[in-house]
């Protein structure tokens, strides 16, 4: 269970900070519209949220392989060596992210200042950029984690960006024909 739970961390975050910020921005629109009234306190908290979901949907990309790369290169490879290549940028990946956690927990934890507080809300702002090393951290885990399944288990990870349209639309059909019977 707690397994799952980690496995899918960052989309039951992402889903949460999603539906919580799209329903605030629309209790403020209905709110300014309807009533002729805002809380200044929703436009703040909706932005916050929404860098959140930013940073974690990055780590979500990580663990689903969907990251941007320049690829071209791969062409001209053989198949096999591509994921050495990928595991070896990766590298570099991981040392940027532990060099940017260090420098965020650092910057969060030691030198912000404990007054800086937000406007509206009224909270510390270093509860606020503690997304920066949380989901740095847990994006290097799942750089590691993807590299482990790949190198070491052996096991491919679908890009979403590669989706096979074709087989999407032989099952929509294969479906629909069974649904006609």
């Amino acid at each position: 269970m707690l397994v799952r739970i980690f496995n899918n961390i960052e989309s039951i975050i992402c889903r949460t900070l999603l539906s919580g910020f799209v329903l605030l921005l629309f209790v403020q629109i209905v709110s300014r519209e309807v009533f002729g009234y805002s809380f200044s306190w929703i436009e703040e908290l909706s932005v916050y949220m929404f860098v959140w979901f930013v940073f974690f949907g990055a780590s979500y990309a990580a663990l689903k392989g969907a990251h941007n790369r320049v690829t071209f290169q791969f062409r001209f490879l053989p198949h096999r060596h591509v994921k050495w290549v990928e595991a070896f940028a990766d590298l570099f990946w991981v040392a940027f992210n532990i060099t940017f956690i260090w420098l965020s927990y650092d910057f969060v934890f030691n030198k912000m200042n404990k007054f800086w507080k937000s406007q509206t809300l009224g909270i510390e702002m270093k509860w606020i950029y503690v997304v920066l090393p949380v989901a740095f951290t847990l994006m290097t885990v799942r750089i590691l984690q993807v590299n482990y399944i790949k190198l070491v288990r052996g096991e491919q990870i679908a890009d979403p960006d590669q989706i096979d349209l074709d087989a999407i639309k032989s099952e929509t059909s294969g479906h629909s024909a069974l649904q006609e019977v």
